[in-house]
């Protein structure tokens, strides 16, 4: 359905995205890091997590445009934090 979506469900939380910054994360007013965890365990976070996400997002939302009907869109494996 073509809208808005819902945002604000988690509290102090802010996502931000804009077009030629990307996705910022921000918890009560604090900058904020994105990140995979499994099990626990950081998998990776930061700057290479939050550019993974809007490059997935934008090339689903491309890939809707352009009427190709590839509604899922996989990313490449991040590489591990050090």
């Amino acid at each position: 359905m073509i809208g808005e979506q819902r945002t604000g469900a988690i509290d102090g939380v802010r996502i931000q995205a804009v077009a030629h910054e990307g996705l910022s994360v921000t918890v009560n007013g604090k900058p904020a890091e994105l990140a995979i965890i499994v099990d626990g365990k950081v998998i990776a976070a930061g700057a290479a997590v939050a550019r993974e996400a809007e490059a997935v997002a934008v090339n689903c939302h491309r890939n809707f445009l352009k009427g190709q009907g590839h509604l899922r869109v996989l990313s490449e494996p991040i590489k591990r934090a050090a």
